[in-house]
Parts: C-alpha cells; sequence; structure tokens
C-alpha cells in the first residue's frame, strides 16, 4: 500500500455523474452514513485520536486492529503515514462507470516499505503475503468494513490496520448473529413474595459495603424486554444514541465475526506440503469457489500474513483489578459487558466458589481446633508418649538403623491426632454435602445470569471449520485430485484420524508412565536419604530424621510437579494439533480432556502412594520387600501415615497456589512483555515513557495474547479436588483454598486488563465441560475421602478395639493391641543393626506395627484374626459410607431446584410480555393500513380500491399505486 494513499467512496468531478438517491434503495438498517469530512479537530478529539482509540478523524472508533510485519528503509521517518481504505462494493462500482480502474492491490514501487527498493528485491514468500493481504482487505472493504494503515509507528517493522465497523454493518450482522439486545418496553422485577423481597432489601442493605461502586452492579427494579436484533424491526428498540446502543464488545465480536468467515479468492501456495501433491506445477493458484481454502483471519495469523488480531482496551476497573477491594463482591455484570458471557461466566463461577469455601474453612478450622484441645485427652497419643511403656521397636531400615522406643515419636503422634480425630469424619461428610450444594447453587446463580444476561433462549450454534481442519481436507483434495483429476470436497475421517490417535493413546500412557516413574524415583530418595542419615554421627541429625525426609521429598515432589504441568500442558495441546478437530469448541474439549488427565494424575499420584500403598507393600521384620535388591520399602510412621499425607498435601497445595497460580501468572506475562519491548529496540526508554508516546493499539500489541480460560479453570479444578478429595486428612485444606482466591480473583484480574490483550467476546450460557469435570471430582471424593478414613486413618482400628477387644470399652491398650512381636535372633543375615547395644541393653523382642501372630505360636507372623477383623469392618464401612454419602448428596440434589422460582416467573412474564407487544404492534399496522385505505377510498370515490387493499394487508404495503408506510 503506497504511502497517503487514500480511495474515493465517488467520482471526482472531472466526469460528471448522477448520483441517485442511496437511502431509498437500500433495506432499512443499510442507511449509509453521511460523507465523514476531515476537518480540523478540537482538542478533545485529538485527545481520543492520540489515544488510538480512534480513526485520523476522531469519530469513527477502532473496533478491531490486525498487524503485520513491515521492512522499513533505513532512512529516518520524517512524518506519520497512513492509508484509508474506505471503500465499499457500491462505491467501486460507481468508480468502474467511468472506465477501466487499475488493480485493487497496489503495485510495487520503492516508496512502498513493504516492497523495498528495487535494488534489493523482495522474497517471494514475503511477495505471496503481502499480496494475500491486500486481497484480503480488499474483500474486508467490500463487506462494509472501513479501514485505516498506520505504518509510520513508535513500533519498528510492525504495520497496524484499523478497522471500523460501520452502523450499517453493525445492524447486518446483529441480525445475522441473532444478537438480543434491549427494547424500548420495560417492566418491572420482583423478587417473588413480599416477605422474601424484604430480606433480600435488608441483606443488600447489609452488604452495602461490600459491593462495588458501580452503577451496573447496583440492584434495579426494572429491565428492558430483549429481543433479537432485526432491521425490520428497528422501531422497536431504543436508537436514540447509535453511538452506546452496540457496546465495545458487542462490536468487537461483529468484526470478529466478518473477518473469520472471509475468504481471499485466490490462494498462492509456491512451496510447502501442498507441493508434493502437484509435483508438476511451478505455483499452485487455487480457487476458494472449487476447493475450500482456510477461511478467515485464523489461516492468516497461522501463515504469517499478519502478525496479530485483536480489539482494543478502552476500560480500567479500579473497583475490581485492585488489590485494595479484595473484601468486595466483583463487579459481574461491568466484567461480562466487557469482555463477554464468557469470560463473564468464569468470573462468576470463581466468586461462587470462593464464597462457598467460606462456610466450609470456618468448619475445618473447628475441627482443626477441637483436635488441638482434645490432644491431651487422647489415650493412644498419652501411651506412646509414656516413657514407662518401654515399646522397644524393631529398626527402620537395615544394618544403620538400630532399635528405638516408641516414646521418641510422642511429637508425631500427638500431630496425627490434630487431623486424625473423630471429627474428621463429621467433616469428611460435610464436605461431600457441600460439594453437592455448592454444584446446585452455581446451577441456579447460572441459571440468573442466563436471565439478567438475556441467554434464556441463547442456543450455540456450530462453530466455523479451524484453518488447521480446512488445510487438511485441502490437502486430501489435492492429492485426490492429482491421482483421479477430479475436484470434489473431501472431509476428515476416522481413517485419516487413526494415526494421531494412536499417537495419543501411546503419548498419553507414556506420559502417565513417566509420573509413575519420578514417583518411584521420589521413593528411593527417600529410602536411601533415611539410610545415610541414620548413618550420621550428629545426634540432632539422626533424631530428626523422619521429618527431614518427609519435608524434603515433598519439595521435591512440588518441583516437579511444577516442571512436568508445563510439559504436560504443551503435550496435550500437541496431540490435540495431531488430532486436527474441526472447529474450535472441539478443539478446546479434547485440550481440557488430555490437560485435566495428564495434570491430575501429575499432582494427586504422589498423594495417593502415601495414602493407599506407603506402608503395605514392606513387608515384616525378617521378610522384608527390597527394591533392586537393597532398597528396603518404606513403612508408616508409628503414628499412621495421615501426618505424612497431611505434609505432602500442605506443601503441594501451598506450592502450586504460591509459585505456580500467583509468581508465575503474574510474572511470565511480564517478562515476555519485557522481552517483546527489547526486540524491538526500545528498552533504553523507561516504561512510563514508552506508555506516554506509544498509542493504545501499540500499547496492547505488546501485550500476552489471549490463550482462553482452560489455565484459569485447570488450576481451579485441581484445587477443588485438594479440598474435596483428601479432606479428611487436611482439614485446614478449604481455608489455603479460600485465602489463595481472595488474591486470585484480583491476581486474574489484572492479568485480564492490565497483562493480555483483550479477548473478542464470546457468548455463553454455562462453563461447558467444566461443569462435569466438577462432578466427576465430587464424586470420586466421596469414595476417596471413605477409603483415607477406612484405611490411611486409625479411626476404624480404634472402633474395633474399643467394642470388641477392650477390657473395659475404653481406648487403653489399644497401641499394645496395634504392635506385633519379633524375635531379633529371626532377621536375615546382613540386615541385623550394627549397634545392637544403642539403647543400653540388650534387645530380644521389638515390636511392630501390623497386626500378626507372635514368635512364640504355632503359626508365627502369620496373619492374625484381628486383621481380617479389622478389614472387614473397613470394607464395610467404605460401603456404607459412600452410599450414605451419596444419598444424602442425591436428596439435596432434589431438594434444591436448578431454576429459582423468581426466575422462572420472570422468563414467563417476559414471553407473555413479548406476545403483546407483537400483537400491540400488529393491531397498529392493522389501524394504519385501514385509515389510509380509507382515505384513498375517499379521494377515488368510493370504488372498491378499498376492497382490493385489504385482500392482503399483510404480504404488501402497496395498494396499486397507493404506497403505504409500515409503523
Amino acid at each position: 500500500m503506497r504511502k497517503n494513499e487514500r480511495y474515493s467512496p465517488v467520482p471526482g468531478t472531472d466526469k460528471p455523474v448522477e448520483i441517485i438517491d442511496i437511502k431509498g434503495i437500500e433495506d432499512i438498517g443499510y442507511v449509509q452514513q453521511d460523507s465523514i469530512i476531515l476537518n480540523s479537530l478540537t482538542p478533545e478529539e485529538n485527545t481520543r485520536c492520540r489515544h488510538g482509540l480512534y480513526f485520523q478523524d476522531g469519530q469513527r472508533r477502532v473496533d478491531y486492529v490486525l498487524t503485520y510485519p513491515v521492512k522499513k528503509p533505513g532512512s529516518s521517518r520524517s512524518r506519520r503515514h497512513t492509508s484509508l481504505l474506505t471503500d465499499n462494493a457500491f462505491a467501486r462500482s460507481l468508480r468502474r462507470a467511468r472506465g477501466p480502474a487499475p488493480a485493487p492491490g497496489p503495485r510495487p514501487s520503492p516508496e512502498d516499505p513493504e516492497a523495498g527498493s528495487p535494488g534489493h528485491g523482495m522474497d517471494c514468500h514475503e511477495d505471496d503475503k503481502r499480496s494475500r493481504r491486500e486481497e484480503f482487505e480488499g474483500h474486508l472493504t467490500d463487506m462494509g468494513l472501513e479501514l485505516e494503515k498506520d505504518e509510520d509507528t513508535k513500533t519498528p517493522g510492525v504495520g497496524f490496520v484499523k478497522i471500523h465497523a460501520p452502523w450499517n454493518i453493525l445492524c447486518r450482522e446483529a441480525e445475522f448473529m441473532k444478537l438480543k439486545m434491549p427494547t424500548k418496553k420495560v417492566y418491572e422485577v420482583k423478587n417473588g413474595s413480599s416477605v422474601v423481597e424484604k430480606i433480600n432489601t435488608f441483606i443488600h442493605k447489609v452488604t452495602e459495603p461490600l459491593h462495588p461502586n458501580v452503577e451496573e452492579n447496583r440492584t434495579q427494579s426494572l429491565k428492558h424486554l430483549s429481543y433479537p436484533f432485526s432491521r425490520e424491526k428497528q422501531h422497536l428498540f431504543d436508537l436514540s444514541d447509535r453511538d452506546s446502543f452496540f457496546d465495545s464488545k458487542t462490536r468487537s465480536s461483529i468484526v470478529f465475526e466478518v473477518l473469520k468467515r472471509t475468504k481471499c479468492t485466490k490462494a498462492k501456495y509456491s512451496m510447502g506440503k501442498l507441493m508434493k501433491f502437484a509435483p508438476n506445477s511451478s505455483k499452485l493458484t487455487l480457487k476458494c469457489s472449487s476447493l475450500s481454502c482456510p477461511p478467515g483471519i485464523t489461516s492468516l495469523l497461522g501463515s504469517g500474513v499478519y502478525l496479530a488480531a485483536y480489539p482494543l482496551h478502552d476500560l480500567m476497573y479500579e473497583e475490581w483489578a485492585s488489590y485494595s477491594v479484595f473484601y468486595k463482591y466483583q463487579p459481574i455484570s461491568l466484567i461480562r459487558k466487557y469482555f463477554g458471557e464468557k469470560i463473564g461466566l468464569y468470573f462468576a463461577w470463581l466468586g461462587v466458589y470462593t464464597q462457598m469455601l467460606i462456610p466450609a474453612s470456618l468448619v475445618g478450622v473447628i475441627v482443626f481446633l477441637y483436635g488441638c484441645v482434645t490432644v491431651d485427652d487422647d489415650i493412644p497419643s498419652m501411651e506412646i508418649c509414656d516413657v514407662r511403656k518401654n515399646f522397644t521397636m524393631c529398626p527402620l531400615c537395615d544394618r544403620v538403623c538400630s532399635y528405638w522406643n516408641l516414646s521418641s515419636a510422642c511429637a508425631t503422634a500427638r500431630a496425627s491426632h490434630l487431623f486424625d480425630n473423630p471429627a474428621t469424619v463429621f467433616f469428611s461428610i460435610f464436605m461431600a454435602l457441600w460439594a453437592a450444594m455448592f454444584m446446585e447453587h452455581w446451577k441456579r446463580r447460572q441459571m440468573r445470569l442466563n436471565y439478567e444476561w438475556d441467554l434464556t433462549g441463547f442456543e450455540e450454534e456450530e462453530d466455523h471449520p479451524r484453518a488447521e481442519y480446512e488445510f487438511r481436507v485441502l490437502q486430501k483434495t489435492l492429492k485426490k485430485e492429482h491421482k483421479s483429476q477430479k475436484a470434489e470436497k473431501e472431509k476428515l475421517t476416522c481413517k485419516d484420524r487413526f494415526p494421531a490417535y494412536m499417537t495419543n493413546i501411546v503419548m498419553m500412557l507414556l506420559m502417565i508412565g513417566v509420573t509413575f516413574a519420578i514417583v518411584f524415583g521420589v521413593i528411593l530418595y527417600r529410602i536411601s536419604t533415611k539410610a545415610a542419615l541414620h548413618m550420621s554421627s550428629n545426634p540432632t541429625t539422626r533424631s530428626n530424621v523422619r521429618l527431614t525426609v518427609k519435608a524434603t521429598a515433598a519439595i521435591i515432589n512440588l518441583v516437579v510437579i511444577l516442571i512436568l504441568d508445563e510439559v504436560y500442558g504443551a503435550v496435550a495441546r500437541w496431540l490435540t494439533v495431531l488430532e486436527v478437530p474441526k472447529t474450535d469448541g472441539s478443539f478446546e474439549e479434547r485440550l481440557i480432556f488430555k490437560t485435566f488427565i495428564l495434570k491430575f494424575v501429575n499432582a494427586f499420584t504422589p498423594i495417593i502412594y502415601i495414602a493407599f500403598f506407603r506402608g503395605r507393600l514392606g513387608g515384616r521384620p525378617g521378610s522384608y520387600l527390597y527394591v533392586f535388591e537393597s532398597y528396603r520399602m518404606e513403612e508408616c510412621a508409628s503414628g499412621g501415615c495421615l501426618m505424612e499425607l497431611c505434609i505432602q498435601l500442605s506443601i503441594t497445595m501451598l506450592g502450586k497456589q504460591l509459585i505456580q497460580n500467583n509468581l508465575f501468572e503474574i510474572g511470565v506475562p511480564k517478562l515476555k512483555k519485557l522481552i517483546r519491548y527489547i526486540k524491538s529496540k526500545r528498552a533504553s526508554f523507561q516504561e512510563e515513557e514508552r506508555e506516554k508516546r506509544l498509542q493504545r493499539y501499540e500499547t496492547d500489541y505488546f501485550l500476552e495474547p489471549y490463550a482462553g480460560l482452560t489455565p484459569e479453570y485447570m488450576e481451579m479444578i485441581i484445587q477443588f479436588g485438594f479440598v474435596t478429595l483428601f479432606v479428611a486428612s487436611f482439614p485446614l485444606a478449604p481455608l489455603f483454598a479460600l485465602l489463595n482466591n481472595i488474591i486470585e480473583i484480583r491476581l486474574d484480574a489484572k492479568k485480564f486488563v492490565a497483562e493480555l490483550r483483550r479477548p473478542v467476546a464470546a457468548r455463553a450460557k454455562d462453563i461447558g465441560i467444566w461443569y462435569n469435570i466438577l462432578r466427576g471430582v465430587a464424586k470420586v471424593a466421596v469414595i476417596v475421602n471413605a477409603f483415607v478414613i477406612s484405611f490411611t486413618s486409625d479411626f476404624i482400628p480404634r472402633l474395633v478395639y474399643q467394642y470388641m477387644y477392650s477390657p473395659d470399652g475404653s481406648m487403653h491398650g489399644f497401641v499394645n493391641h496395634t504392635l506385633s512381636y519379633f524375635n531379633v535372633s529371626h532377621f536375615q543375615n546382613g540386615t541385623q543393626p550394627i549397634e545392637p547395644l544403642y539403647l543400653g541393653y540388650q534387645v530380644e523382642i521389638c515390636r511392630y506395627k501390623d497386626y500378626r501372630e507372635p514368635p512364640w505360636s504355632s503359626t508365627p507372623y502369620e496373619i492374625s484374626k484381628e486383621f481380617w477383623t479389622v478389614l472387614a469392618v473397613r470394607l464395610a464401612f467404605v460401603i456404607v459410607f459412600q452410599n450414605v454419602v451419596m444419598w444424602m448428596s442425591d436428596i439435596v440434589d432434589w431438594l434444591i431446584p436448578d431454576i429459582p422460582k423468581d426466575i422462572s416467573l420472570q422468563i414467563h412474564k417476559e414471553k407473555i410480555l413479548m406476545v403483546d407487544l407483537f400483537m400491540k404492534e400488529e393491531q397498529g399496522k392493522l389501524h394504519v393500513l385501514d385509515s389510509l385505505v380509507s382515505a384513498a377510498a375517499k379521494e377515488h370515490g368510493g370504488r372498491n380500491t378499498a376492497c382490493e387493499c385489504v385482500c392482503a394487508p399483510r404480504h404488501s404495503y402497496l395498494c396499486h399505486n397507493i404506497p403505504v408506510s409500515p409503523v
């Protein structure tokens, strides 16, 4: 595009052309705006234009921006170069009436910054990109969009195409997209009965300080009746202020819809994968009329024709993105108005989830405090801490470990009681019901938002095919055409995707295997480190072996989880790309499924090992299970594995939230933004100076591209797993999740408005596949907590002892009951302790935690009947707990209706009002028609014209030659 080149919308004065009344022949809604004259701008308009939110005339809003690579000459820039492309099809038809017109694409010249100097020439591939770009922009002007180019910016090597959608285009596309817009009709919104209304008013007054200070968030008693926009029914809508009728997010989404479906009629593929299907052609030219070329802006972005495409930021919310308002509700309506329904639903869901964590946190803290209060009254802990009991325990490892007294594990036993007490059973049941309440509460909140956002009748339409899918279809079509010389449109079948499906299965199993291997590696680390620390001559080191090994192993697990999370995210995306899904919706769902499976396995495999496998595979003294014939499998501590499970959960959960969810989430975008500045050779400027000098569209170019909501949802789903799956072992998990989410909401808000490019507004009536994942996690959580209580904690063994084996019905003697005997002379050769007199006396019998026969019985070291009794009770508890809790959850689901009663009534009221509106409109039309017909009949002397006119009043507004205007 040559510098300062403009297209005139009408012919010049050298050849007079009669201009007809365009408004008279156009459809309703196609009314052209009056010509915009570039007069001298006011200071206010200059300010708006300077910030880059408007065209150079200061009146037309920038609705979308495309960026493309520009090869700048070495000379300094002396002035600003802009190009205005305001053509439309009708104007070009007028210009063609004058005579032959030049080609739509400008010829390369030395003045063209993209063409470069003739001495240097231009690469063929870059020339192809430029021609495709010019053709695409020409088609955009044919579609009615107005374009303005800016190549002389403070961003070297990048050109900007600003796009504006005129009123007639907005009306046309809004009708095509079936956008619901508010009509002039308003009605009163009632909250149900007077009692409910008074309660709601009281609650609103009490919580007034918690509401953001924005107009959209205040309770409104009146609501506009909404109806899908129609150009034929513009009189129904309030069009007094056309500039604000379509807000910025609606305008950008309309422009993006046009960009997605606009095709290049020619696409030159002179290189790449397509050439192998046409080896005899030096250059292959394809027409979209015969073959389906990759459509729209997505394919042009993928092929490098354009660098980026994005709408502009124009608002910043201090009542949302500031940490100082962390205690306030979110302005959800304002978020939806700015980002669209899809992102609005995410933040609404995050807000509901965070609010529901408040009661869960309170109950969790109460359960923890109950453990703190009752720890001194816990008889098993008192027996472990009693030095007089003198339980001599068997060595924890071979040779370097010696015998030890159970009283040395007093601190661990007391700490275990904080999380392993009868209240944890109640808390597990409470959290299962809490999950059911949360799901039902969200469904009701979602329905309320659907009503408030006019999404009650919204049905998602099928997405446009993805550029990658169209490209693969094009490849297949060319291959078949090369063989059969017939051009037929093809589609991808399961046979075409079979190699990708097999790759997916193999890679998913491989990644899961990698996770298992790393967990096994951490197990070996714990075993070897424990043996090494026991060999230390430092008594402090030897006394803190367990704590050191647990903490360091948990930190290693955390680091590995963080690294593998990034790797698995990239692998899941790569595998999804291999499948070549047809639409963006299908791509997103497949990506979510793969990412969730890999990250869920990565986060919870170490925890599942500690909860259900550690200490159960090690064997017994004299017959231990060895790994690689030298590493003895791990055992649980005397208080059980619940304490170690709690440590692993707390470190992993807090580490992921602090490092991955918060530090990475805000640090990585800032780092990438800095790298872009450095690459643009403007690193010497201070950031504030840059922000002052850059236009809005330049500033947004350096922001991180929006990559979807999958990362945001994924971290919350994993957190939901931590809160629900193993809550029996860590009742403080909801509290830590609540504290994290309070920060997370403001962090995400700041990221969306300051660190990411503004996403295109997307409509959605629910959170999609994430709701099904949440329900699945909630169901699995019931089963997992049943097994944690039954097999990981000592809850069941204590019940069995108290009611079946205790002499007096108390817990006295429980510790002795759970410890078996071992004769030290039965150790295998080479496994005896090096220091058998470490305790100061000769040990003949040591104890270990298990239900086995003593060495003096007829069946020494065999599993005792107490073991089978406890196992039977454990399995019975799992079955009863699972069924009772799920039954209670189903009752909660059944008792709470999905749609609030007042919303159901309001939806029904809207339907009645809509019918009344159209009936009154129809009656008004007939009344006006009758009046006009009567007047016409009088004028014609009472002839039967009126009869002829009324024959078909609904089919035509013309009665012979008598025009009748619609209402």
